[in-house]
């Protein structure tokens, strides 16, 4: 794939939200704000107090900011022979729950077998804040992440593993903090091959087991 390629396919199809490119005309700010301070009026509070007259502003930019994504190029290299498991693990990020409103946040740890190219490392951790700034899923966005990576890399093997704590878990309903989600998705000689698949978990810490 071209350089010019891989900037076209930089901003792929979305669920709910819009791409960077596109937010500044998709996103109307000040509906939501006015969204926002009918949901405070309906929940008792007084918008007219000095604590509360700005907060549909600030909830509105809040919002805004955690589902735009960034704009980026996911840059490869010729992998030099290179055929071996890169791991890459512990890039933390934060997500908007589409079912309550409420973050769930955690790890994502992402592994490949290159298939002759390989990518940026920090591109790994820009690909996982390209789909977790949307509302989501937990599932999906384990799976969207593996399916981009494929895309991208063409490569023998792909592994996403996510670990998150959900605060719509936490804070509400059976109220349970400290408790996590863990979700994975592989593919080619990491879902086939036992070997790399167990050296992918463990290097995860998800394949051991206690002695």
């Amino acid at each position: 794939m071209t350089s010019s390629e891989f900037a076209a396919a930089a901003e792929v199809p979305r669920l709910h939200a819009v791409t960077a490119a596109e937010a500044e005309h998709a996103v109307d700010r000040e509906a939501a704000a006015e969204a926002v301070r009918a949901l405070l009026v309906a929940l008792g509070r007084d918008v007219e107090s000095e604590h509360l007259a700005e907060t549909p502003r600030r909830v509105a930019d809040a919002y805004i900011e955690m589902l735009t994504p960034r704009p980026f190029t996911p840059t490869t290299f010729p992998g030099e022979g290179y055929g071996e498991l890169v791991v890459v693990r512990d890039i933390p990020f934060d997500s908007l729950c589409e079912h309550h409103l409420l973050p769930f946040r955690g790890v994502a740890h992402l592994g490949y077998v290159p298939g002759g190219r390989i990518i940026g490392l920090s591109k790994l951790a820009r690909v996982v804040e390209q789909y977790a700034r949307d509302l989501q899923v937990q599932e999906r966005l384990t799976v969207q992440i593996a399916d981009r990576l494929v895309e991208v890399l063409d490569p023998e093997g792909v592994g996403v593993v996510l670990e998150a704590e959900h605060l719509c878990m936490s804070l509400r309903g059976v109220q349970v903090p400290g408790t996590r989600t863990i979700t994975s998705s592989l593919a080619g000689v990491v879902r086939d091959d036992d070997r790399v698949r167990r050296e992918f978990l463990d290097r995860c810490g998800i394949g051991r087991t206690e002695q």
